[in-house]
Formats: C-alpha cells, structure tokens, sequence
C-alpha cells in the first residue's frame, strides 16, 4: 500500500540536513534530474538520492508516495520548463509551434529524465496547465470540439513521441551515437543507383538531413493539416 504523502506545510524539516540544506519537492526534483543526467535510470534510487541530499532515504517518503511518484513529478518539471517564460501571441498556428518546439527542446535537455517520462500521465500541475492552453490555442481559434481533441491528441502525442526518439538517440553513448550518424555517409552514401537508385539518388540530402530531428517538420505538416481543417470548416459555416 502506497505511503501517504504528508501536506505540504507539514513537509519541510524541522532541521536542515547535515550539509545544512532544507528539503523540498523542488530541490529533490533538481537533483534526480542531475543524478539522472550523471547516471542515467539505473543510477536513481532512493537510496542514492538520499546520499546526494545529504538525508535519510526514509525522508524521500515525506514528499512522494514511492520512486514512481518522484518520476511523475519529474516529468511534471520537464513541461514546467517549456511552460516558464511562455504567453500565447493569439494566432494558433505560431502558437502551437512554439509551444510544441518548446517541450520537445525541454525533454531533450535532459534526454534520460525524457526516456523515463515521456509515456506517462501525470495529472500534476505543470502538465494539467499545458494541456488547458493546447485546447484552449484550439477552441479559440475556432477548431469546434471533435476537431480540438483529435488535433490535440495528434499534437501531444506526436511532440512527447518525437522527444523519446531524439532523446534516446541523445542518451546514447557517444561511439554508438557517432556510428549511427556516420552509417548514412559510410554506407548509405556508397550504395550503387544500380541497386538502390532511390537511396544514391537521395544520398547526399539524406546525410545532413538524418542527423537532425524531423520534430519540425512534423509539427509543420500537422499545423497544415489542422489549417486545412479550420478552413473546411469555416467554409461550410460561411454557405
């Protein structure tokens, strides 16, 4: 049976931990995400990060139910920092782009902390609030409600889905990364247009192209496609 989490004015220690630090959701967030960074899934437990804060494993408990509820609460941070800083302009289109850009940008600044929660539904704040301003750029463009949800299903899925690919090759390790990439000059760059003429012919292109993210130009067809939409539908409103 899960822990029950203690409120958060009851939360915080009565005395700082031995480095003279004072615990909070925050500060335990910041540093599984480093830890994360530094070691990758493996190397996060509780135990580890007890020793990274300086305190009791047992403390951990005091602040989330158990090491799943920590990494929802990680996943919650990664879209909280697409979310700092940014305030829709009022026209959907360059408002969903920036928005998508923007957590796709923040999952991969921490690529492992990505791996381990893009496929997860946190109900928290953060990703509570990033859901209310999708659907929100939506309706107020003038998308009626069947068309918002499908759109906002494509637009969440394709963006968190984009983010475990690109963060996954990111997670890599650098030998494994660097073959990967140079498999597109040492191999595909060499076939003949005798046997493979559509990969010789697309060669040249396809080794710049493929090392970079198809994230956005994803995203673009997606906006076309919700743009074509909005059209149809204010045309028949219109006749």
């Amino acid at each position: 049976m899960p822990k029950p989490v203690v409120p958060e004015e009851k939360r915080r220690r009565r005395r700082p931990t031995r480095s003279g630090t004072v615990l909070s959701e925050e500060l335990i967030v910041e540093t599984a995400l480093r830890m994360l960074r530094e070691h990758g899934s493996a190397g996060l437990t509780a135990r580890r990060l007890g020793l990274a804060l300086d305190a009791d494993p047992s403390t951990l408990y005091r602040y989330f139910r158990g090491m799943d509820d920590l990494t929802l609460a990680i996943g919650d941070a990664l879209i909280g920092q697409a979310l700092a800083g940014w305030r829709p302009t009022g026209e959907w289109r360059a408002d969903l782009r920036s928005f998508g850009l923007r957590i796709h940008a923040a999952y991969l600044a921490h690529p492992q902390a990505a791996l381990l929660t893009t496929n997860r539904v946190t109900g928290r704040a953060h990703e509570l609030a990033a859901d209310e301003t999708v659907l929100d750029v939506l309706r107020t463009a003038g998308f009626p409600l069947h068309d918002t949800v499908r759109i906002y299903h494509a637009f969440i899925d394709q963006t968190l889905a984009f983010a475990a690919l690109d963060a996954a090759s990111l997670a890599l390790p650098s030998d494994s990364l660097h073959a990967d990439e140079d498999m597109w000059r040492s191999t595909y760059a060499r076939l003949p247009a005798t046997t493979h003429p559509r990969i010789a012919e697309a060669a040249p292109l396809l080794a710049t192209r493929m090392l970079t993210s198809a994230y956005p130009t994803a995203l673009e067809m997606l906006l076309d496609s919700a743009a074509a939409r909005l059209e149809a539908v204010s045309g028949t409103e219109r006749a």
